[in-house]
């Protein structure tokens, strides 16, 4: 494996493909901040330079973190398809790349070689890639998933209806949740993050979305966003989710820092499979975002990219409904600022998709990073052309209750307008009944929460 080019002159030797991974990443203060990252433009060029000309092979040989000592590896080695990676083993990084963007490759050639591939040969391809690269090899996969109803179509842009409420008080949720409803937002999910994680709390929550659901006969599924373990205690007491949540990190102890593991997931996939109300197959939550596993300690001395890559190769385990990265939650301790948090967006929508994950995005950044809400207009709607199956919707961008700013209810109606694009098939004909959307367009009801007074 050479780890060794010369550049202009100079003359750049990495130790390991760990330093190359790092060093070939696009500017990141978490990079930084952890003290791995290229110490200027002409390094991280060397370091792509080195990173396209290694295998796959190289890269599924030298693991960054051995399977023996982390369970996150043995699951993304254990799900790869021996027949498919032998084809392509002998691939260059750059090879892959190039395969990925030719323009014979399509859907269906993509979702086959997925299966072949490693978290870390996924995550080395989306480092030699431009943004441009990013959203045109998105834009070819197309990851449908069901739960009550089916999204990810070619051509359909779903939201996350997120009513949070600072206090969890029922008629404040109620009220955001018609909101979004009235912008024909709430098809991917009606999700809350719950300020009281107690099991009472939860069920109270998926007790009310149910009924809503269910008085006004919307095709669509409820979660609430507690600890998984949370939810499970709720479950079992009767409450009526039709799915579940967790967060995921790239790394065993990065999970265990979240409070859980593989096995409490597995326990979780099955429970909601028994005692879940969604009709399934698909039955799973997960959010990340770069940069979990350097607030945790566990980042092992491993990128910020290649982690979150990793926690797409866990998750697609589990066969989610829907996934999303929280990209510019954490701060500009990780994503400094708004050129930074919209190429982690198209990273992490790329990835997640070539893993065959129901991609969401939430266009997001705190109050006290480098960014405003016009960068986060650009991000959407270059999500809008990569194909991402679902956004956040949030009440006037602005989540009370989080206290961070992400794309509002009319910002998503204002995007499939704009993209030509449509909610889910079955939530559309639910809108087209209740006279909020016709002919594919939103009628002048939308955005008056009234209708549901």
């Amino acid at each position: 494996m050479n780890l060794k080019t010369t550049l202009l002159g100079t003359t750049f030797q990495f130790k390991n493909l760990k330093e190359v991974m790092a060093k070939a990443n696009e500017e990141k203060s978490g990079d930084q901040l952890a003290g791995i990252s290229a110490q200027d433009a002409k390094e991280r060029i060397a370091a792509k330079l080195v990173l396209s000309d290694l295998t796959l092979a190289d890269i599924r040989n030298h693991p960054l973190l051995q399977p023996e000592i982390d369970e996150v590896s043995r699951v993304i080695e254990e799900g790869i398809n021996e027949k498919i990676y032998t084809e392509v083993c002998n691939w260059t990084v750059a090879e892959l790349r190039e395969y990925l963007l030719r323009q014979e490759t399509g859907n269906d050639e993509i979702r086959r070689l997925s299966r072949g591939l490693t978290s870390e040969m996924v995550a080395a391809a989306a480092k030699l890639m431009s943004n441009l690269d990013l959203v045109q090899a998105a834009s070819k996969m197309e990851v449908t998933s069901h739960c009550n109803i089916t999204i990810g179509q070619k051509g359909v842009l779903s939201g996350r209806a997120q009513p949070n409420h600072p206090t969890d008080n029922i008629q404040g949720i109620k009220a955001a949740l018609y909101e979004a409803l009235s912008y024909g937002i709430g098809d991917a999910v009606i999700g809350i993050n719950p300020v009281i994680d107690s099991a009472d709390s939860v069920k109270n929550i998926l007790q009310v979305t149910k009924e809503v659901m269910e008085k006004w006969q919307i095709p669509t599924q409820n979660c609430v966003l507690a600890h998984i373990k949370t939810q499970m205690r709720a479950i079992r007491q009767g409450a009526p989710a039709d799915m579940v949540f967790q967060s995921l990190s790239g790394t065993e102890n990065g999970n265990k820092a979240f409070g859980i593991d593989v096995a409490l997931l597995d326990e979780a996939d099955d429970l909601i499979a028994r005692e879940g109300t969604g009709t399934g197959p698909n039955l799973w939550y997960f959010e990340t975002g770069q940069g979990s596993e350097l607030s945790a300690e566990a980042h092992h001395g491993i990128d910020q990219v290649t982690l979150e890559s990793r926690c797409y190769g866990l998750a697609r385990k589990y066969k989610p409904f829907i996934v999303n990265t929280v990209v510019g939650f954490i701060g500009p301790e990780y994503l400094y600022d708004s050129k930074q948090v919209i190429r982690a967006g198209l990273e992490d929508h790329f990835m997640g998709k070539l893993q065959q994950l129901p991609m969401g995005v939430d266009v997001c950044y705190t109050n006290h990073m480098k960014a405003d809400q016009n960068d986060m207009d650009n991000l959407a709607v270059l999500l809008s052309a990569a194909g991402v199956n679902y956004l956040i919707g949030v009440a006037m961008a602005d989540d009370c209750m989080l206290n961070y700013q992400s794309t509002s209810y009319h910002d998503i109606a204002t995007l499939r307008e704009l993209m030509r694009l449509r909610p889910a098939p079955a939530f559309e004909q639910w809108l087209v009944k209740m006279g909020i959307m016709e002919n594919g367009r939103l009628t002048p009801l939308a955005g008056d929460p009234t209708l549901f007074m």
